[in-house]
């Protein structure tokens, strides 16, 4: 049970994250779309923690190599991906 808690706690926070990037207009719209889809991942009702975790990774880690990226979304992104390379079934 206090898994359970423990992921939702660290996906509410991973999605408070990628809110952050994707309300953020500095940042370009290929990444905010990236993050709008891994916030859907997350945000699923039919995907276990660890497959919206590692579906979110996934799309995250493509885009974070993007050189047009600001460097305080690469972070938040980065935190996000650290959070969710925690999260398991």
């Amino acid at each position: 049970m206090a898994r359970v808690l423990d992921n939702t706690a660290k996906i509410n926070n991973a999605i408070f994250l990628l809110l952050s990037v994707i309300n953020d207009t500095a940042v370009p719209r290929n990444i905010r779309r990236a993050a709008t889809e891994a916030l859907n991942y997350l945000r699923s009702e039919t995907l276990t923690p660890g497959v919206k975790a590692a579906n979110a990774i996934s799309v995250l880690d493509q885009v974070s190599q993007d050189p047009n990226m600001p460097l305080s979304a690469r972070t938040k992104i980065w935190q996000v991906i650290a959070i969710l390379e925690t999260i398991h079934d």
